[in-house]
């Protein structure tokens, strides 16, 4: 009787140890599964995030040189009419990210700033120049790096930068969205994003 009580419990012990290692090797066969579709999702918005807009602006441009002893005042001057294409991306392939499987955590460390890409087209207008300070390669060059710093700070001062960033925003909560269906954490430089809103409390993201 004995023999047969232990028996069966060995028996039982070495079913048990045998389905516990099944369990424990499906558990890890799933995390591995949701670790690689984790960066699967990564590396599929992996992509530029672009936000596109138009600016129009006409300056004047004057320029005037002393000649002949500054007894005279040679004066060139022109009416510039500028439209620009301009574009704020956000290239996700540089998020740079930590996963850690045995607490099945997305740590994100890194989000890529934006780049900001301003392409102005330029008609001239009233064109008049002295014989004496004509028009050169450095008053155009001078126009344009005028017109892109203005334009820069128009795009700085205007909504087309916040929908910029709230885009991105839109594109980060789809982390979450992933992370919480597959029971994982999601943090930025180990602090917790507890919902898809969580990326707009950033300050990273504010600036």
């Amino acid at each position: 009787m004995r023999k047969i009580l232990l028996g069966v419990i060995i028996t039982l012990t070495i079913l048990f140890a045998f389905k516990y290692c099944e369990d424990k090797k499906d558990e890890k066969i799933v995390l591995r599964e949701s670790s690689a579709l984790i960066q699967e999702h990564i590396k599929n918005v992996g992509k530029l995030v672009v936000t596109e807009g138009h600016f129009s602006e006409v300056f004047t441009y004057k320029n005037s040189k002393a000649v002949f002893a500054d007894l005279v005042n040679a004066e060139k001057k022109a009416l510039v009419v500028v439209n620009a294409d301009v574009t704020i991306a956000f290239d996700l392939s540089k998020i740079e990210y930590q996963i850690d499987e045995a607490t099945k955590t997305l740590n994100i460390t890194s989000i890529p700033e934006e780049e900001i890409k301003i392409n102005p087209d330029f008609e001239y207008y009233d064109v008049q120049a002295d014989y004496l300070n004509p028009f050169e390669a450095k008053d155009y060059n001078a126009i344009k790096e005028t017109v892109t710093k203005s334009l820069m700070k128009k795009v700085n001062a205007s909504t087309f930068k916040l929908n910029a960033k709230n885009r991105l925003i839109s594109e980060l909560s789809k982390f979450y969205i992933l992370t919480n269906s597959l029971g994982w954490t999601l943090q930025y430089n180990n602090n917790p994003i507890d919902s898809s809103n969580g990326f707009q409390n950033l300050e990273v993201l504010k600036n």
